[in-house]
């Protein structure tokens, strides 16, 4: 099968793929100096909204604005009192929770698929060329592994600072809090992929689309929000049972 670079993809495609990004990263700056001014109590949030916002754009930027942006206060009490006080609906812990897991996910996808792309050498040590022609399927190995390791650290830097137990035991908090949520997300988003490169892609362009165009991130921002949507009520099961603590 044939990997198609940015030649093989028509203009509109391109520039309609390249204004989508360009929101995204313009969307994911503005909260990453907002945060500079009004950090998260919880420090690994202060990664979290950024990312998400690189695949949900205005809706995650809406979604930091009215509930996640926290007060210029910069006391302990005056955070709790703030979140104590201003009722969130029910679904915003779920979804902020959901966004958290997913914010892991798509630093592990982004890391691994463009070092899947620079370092061909990655994708022949996981059978490219010998178990699969297909080098795209090297690229969703690699990243279900970096996915999954970069989940597992967010979750850990949530429990680690508030629950006063050994490093050993907030890991194994953080394995049981999110592996669920992870593979939720990682089947969702790779389905969606899978929908693009082998059932759109490929009978319009005759191939699939490689990490180095445009249109490729245009597709995985589309389908991380398919991951966000299986992730939600697995999510909302783990918040439930007690499992995971929402956010």
């Amino acid at each position: 099968m044939t990997e198609l670079d940015s030649s093989a993809v028509p203009e509109w495609l391109t520039v309609i793929a390249w204004l989508s990004l360009a929101v995204a990263f313009g969307c994911a700056i503005w909260i990453t100096i907002d945060l500079a001014r009004r950090p998260q109590q919880m420090r690994v949030m202060n990664l979290v909204w950024p990312i998400v916002a690189l695949f949900g754009s205005a809706l995650w930027l809406w979604l930091y604005l009215r509930h996640g942006r926290a007060s210029l206060r910069s006391s302990r009490a005056d955070s709790m009192h703030e979140h104590t006080s201003n009722a969130r609906p029910g679904w915003v812990p779920i979804a902020v929770g959901t966004s958290h897991c997913g914010a892991g996910c798509a630093l592990g996808d982004l890391v691994a698929e463009i070092a899947v792309l620079l370092l061909p050498a990655l994708a022949t040590a996981v059978g490219w060329q010998h178990l699969y022609e297909q080098r795209i399927f090297a690229g969703w190995i690699w990243a279900l592994v970096a996915a999954y390791a970069f989940g597992i650290a967010f979750q850990y830097a949530a429990i680690a600072p508030m629950r006063r137990q050994s490093r050993w035991r907030s890991l194994i908090d953080a394995l049981k809090a999110d592996t669920a949520s992870i593979a939720a997300w990682q089947l969702g988003m790779y389905g969606a992929m899978a929908v693009f490169q082998f059932a759109i892609f490929r009978p319009w362009l005759d191939g699939t689309l490689r990490a180095d165009t445009a249109a490729f991130w245009l597709a995985m921002q589309l389908a991380m929000l398919a991951g966000f949507a299986c992730s939600y009520p697995v999510n909302a099961l783990l918040i439930k049972s007690g499992v995971k603590e929402a956010m």
